[in-house]
């Protein structure tokens, strides 16, 4: 038996995606998103879910572009503050001190330090709610040249990525390698 828990945010792989835009004066300004995923595969296409209060909300809907930069476990502490501050009051990445990269192919910083980043511009925006669901088309990935192997593929497991909990509200880091999908449950049935 199960008991019933109500509507509520229960999603257990929310990711932490550090959303990096400019403001109207250039100024570049980030900041922690964890209701965000792939919606698209062609075109490739991520969206992020945001709160019309939010200084990026603004950002993105005057630049039309923005970054999803992918922060390692060792900056779990910069990624949270970056939740926590507004671009409204403070220069996040210099207080955090880590480095903001100008995009060359969107119009939207990227923070240097991590070794992920999506390169998105702005295809749709759909509102939901308290939330307006920004969809980019990915224009370009960048990831640092250590986690690029030889047969051009992106070392996963050296990203080191962590998850959201929105049940415990929470910061998790990924666990194991279970096997390959598409391919662990051919033998099923």
């Amino acid at each position: 038996m199960k008991k019933s828990l109500g509507a509520a945010t229960v999603s257990l792989t929310n990711p932490v995606w550090i959303v990096g835009t400019y403001d109207a004066q250039g100024r570049p300004n980030v900041m922690a998103a964890a209701w965000a995923g792939v919606c698209c595969s062609n075109p490739p296409c991520v969206y992020v879910a945001l709160r019309k209060a939010t200084y990026t909300y603004g950002n993105i809907l005057q630049r039309r572009a923005y970054t999803v930069s992918v922060p390692c476990e060792t900056y779990v502490r910069q990624a949270d503050f970056f939740g926590i501050a507004s671009g409204r009051d403070v220069d996040k990445l210099m207080v955090a001190g880590l480095t903001p990269e100008k995009s060359d192919v969107v119009d939207a910083p990227y923070v240097a330090e991590f070794p992920l980043v999506l390169e998105c511009k702005l295809l749709r925006t759909v509102e939901i709610g308290l939330h307006t669901q920004f969809i980019g088309q990915i224009m370009d990935v960048k990831a640092d040249m250590e986690l690029v192997g030889e047969d051009g593929h992106l070392d996963v497991a050296g990203v080191k990525p962590f998850l959201f909990s929105s049940v415990d509200r929470s910061y998790r880091a990924i666990g194991k390698l279970l096997g390959p999908a598409f391919r662990l449950g051919r033998d099923v049935g």
